[in-house]
């Protein structure tokens, strides 16, 4: 995890309503098979949690191993920055949780329905293949979705997640 995103933000939660020891952060740069997701204990600096977290099929640059993002509705990509967890709900993927923007770059996330989620096709283990895609919605294994759940759903407010490139 880089020292810098993890001050960024325990800057950006001090004295404001969120969870001061809790914030999901999600490294793009690394590539889509291995471990990108993680749960972060800010109080005891550690990672509580490390999953594979899918990015949207419209980020990906073909014959290019760089990612691009966008927070057009439509364009099936990514966006990058803060975005405060919300409630969760039912949907067409089990339980998910609302993801409502914080920044410019991830402003229209609600009209857009990112969501976290759950999806089959995500595995639990690294490899160097990469995972499937969605349409800009971070995407767990149902196991790695459930241990987040529990993290969400025991915090009292709501959680910082960080997606970076």
């Amino acid at each position: 995890m880089p020292e810098s995103k993890i001050s960024e933000i325990k800057n950006f939660i001090k004295g404001k309503n969120y969870n001061q020891e809790l914030a999901v952060f999600i490294n793009f740069k690394i590539h889509s098979g291995k471990y990108r997701y993680f749960v972060y204990d800010l109080k005891k600096n550690k990672i509580l949690q490390k999953a594979i977290v899918a990015h949207g099929d419209g980020s990906v640059i073909r014959n290019s191993q760089t990612l691009r993002f966008s927070n057009i509705d439509g364009s099936h990509q990514s966006s990058l920055g803060k975005y405060e967890i919300k409630e969760s709900y039912l949907g067409k993927f089990g339980k998910a949780y609302r993801l409502d923007g914080l920044d410019e770059t991830n402003s229209n996330a609600r009209a857009r329905s990112i969501v976290l989620h759950s999806y089959y096709c995500i595995p639990d283990i690294e490899s160097t293949a990469p995972v499937c895609l969605s349409f800009g919605c971070p995407m767990l294994s149902k196991n790695a979705f459930n241990k987040t759940a529990k993290y969400m759903d025991e915090s009292k407010q709501p959680v910082i997640l960080y997606t970076f490139y």
